[in-house]
């Protein structure tokens, strides 16, 4: 293997460097702060480096392969880190996780190796792999707040959970192993999958994936991990993981399900109706702001769906795009639980009633999240929203924009009642105002900046698009 061909893999190699230095300061028993530094200055030059032009390749006979869209999605995956590291530094600094600085951000670095692996792979099993490697530790960050039962909990929830899915998706696997007689992306594609066995196969595959994007009826687990889990680890899996998932399944669709195309269209169209059904009209219900934002992540999944049925390069970028959208959205949104959190403890609707009296700022960073999300224009999420219409019309399939557009406007009520807390609703004794650290306040205008540009920057999709064409 020569220079050229180990450069191909350099998201991992910088990633697993950063890893072990951070485990080096550890060892060395740094200042913890010096750790979070440390932390936030490597993974910013790890972003940049990501952006460096990538040439096409594989490497261990295929089962690994890299190129400008795969290190697109990489990049992608990695601004959302880089935003929530800084969202996370004020969070890390309190007395109960100072000392638990370095697992943290190990853990982290450690899911992020496992969902590039995941995005470059060519092989099930590379795949099954990078996919352990990105929840096994997931676990252990939802059970972080060791002082809560609730927490620990949602350790428990999403491990059993996620044992569940992977035994499903391994089921599957071997049902296409006994059939094809190889596991790679291209052999599998290959062998066209057109028997009763084989589409079984597929649906044990599609119910596993399903499991870690949070479809219905497989996403049970999805409010509970996020209620018991730290504000900061429950944005990590509704934003970074669940765009991860997204991309390697979207991946796997369009590459090596192809020919049972007309059978995977009609089973996600089903999903997508039920999921954005679902997760907006169970959203309505909550007043834990953590919660409320998990049954919200579940209807974007179904959403998210509607780029997937086109099942052409139009698909695929919409997914991309309405990805990187929805991370400065999300963000955006959990950053503000996050900062209030830290400074009160405070996680429900009710306590945000009169925010913008005390924290204006905060209360507009809010805002302009949730109207991201319901994809109000002229925001980013109203461009992101109205290409995976596009997409989905594009098929013909008419119908289903139009129930996505009736679930759309189901969720512009429910982020319309934070709002209200916010901006109407009285209260005689509101959180009292705040200056949250400057690493939260230039994560919050990160996610305003791209919030209100991405949308506007006709050439961020369109190179998308064009990175695209040829997949």
């Amino acid at each position: 293997m020569n220079l050229d061909s180990f450069l191909l893999m350099r998201h991992e190699i910088i990633l697993t460097i950063v890893t072990l230095i951070i485990l080096i300061a550890e060892l060395a028993d740094w200042n913890k702060n010096r750790v979070i530094t440390l932390t936030l200055v490597l993974f910013f030059i790890t972003t940049i480096t990501g952006f460096l032009p990538v040439q096409e390749g594989s490497l261990f006979g295929d089962m690994y392969r890299t190129g400008p869209l795969i290190s697109l999605m990489k990049n992608i995956l990695n601004i959302g880190v880089m935003i929530l590291f800084l969202q996370t530094a004020g969070w890390l600094k309190k007395p109960e996780y100072f000392g638990k600085v370095s697992e943290f951000y190990m853990l982290i670095l450690s899911t992020l190796i496992g969902m590039n692996f995941m995005i470059s792979s060519g092989h099930f099993i590379m795949f099954y792999i990078g996919l352990e490697l990105a929840t096994i530790p997931i676990a252990s960050l939802a059970a972080y707040d060791r002082h809560k039962n609730i927490s620990a909990e949602a350790g428990i929830k999403l491990i059993l959970s996620s044992a569940l899915s992977s035994g499903i998706l391994l089921y599957g696997l071997s049902m296409i192993y006994g059939t094809v007689g190889s596991l790679y992306f291209m052999d599998v594609a290959a062998a066209g999958l057109n028997t009763p066995l084989q589409v079984m196969a597929f649906i044990f595959f599609f119910a596993g994936m399903a499991f870690k994007i949070s479809l219905v009826p497989f996403h049970l687990w999805t409010a509970d991990v996020y209620e018991g889990a730290p504000v900061n680890v429950a944005s990590y899996l509704s934003v970074i993981s669940k765009g991860a998932a997204a991309f390697i399944f979207t991946i796997i669709l369009y590459t090596v399900f192809f020919s049972i195309a007309e059978i995977w269209k009609e089973l996600v169209y089903v999903i997508a109706v039920v999921t954005m059904t679902v997760g907006n009209l169970f959203a309505i219900r909550q007043k834990n702001l953590k919660r409320f934002l998990a049954f919200s992540s579940i209807a974007q999944a179904g959403f998210i769906l509607l780029g997937i049925i086109d099942g052409t390069e139009l698909g695929m970028s919409t997914i991309i795009y309405f990805v990187l959208i929805y991370i400065f959205s999300n963000l955006g949104a959990f950053g503000v639980i996050s900062a209030i959190s830290v400074m009160t403890d405070k996680e429900y609707m009710d306590d945000y009633n009169g925010l913008y009296k005390t924290n204006p700022k905060l209360s507009l960073v809010m805002m302009l999240s949730l109207f991201s999300l319901a994809g109000i224009p002229p925001v980013a999420g109203f461009f992101g929203k109205f290409f995976l219409f596009t997409a989905a019309a594009n098929q013909g399939y008419y119908w289903l924009v139009f129930i996505a557009v009736l679930n759309a406007t189901i969720s512009l009520y429910y982020y319309l009642l934070v709002v209200k807390a916010m901006f109407i609703n009285k209260n005689d004794n509101p959180i009292s105002y705040f200056r949250s650290d400057f690493t939260t306040r230039a994560a919050l205008l990160l996610c305003v900046a791209g919030i209100f540009f991405i949308g506007f920057l006709s050439p961020v999709y369109e190179f998308i698009r064009s990175l695209s064409i040829g997949m």
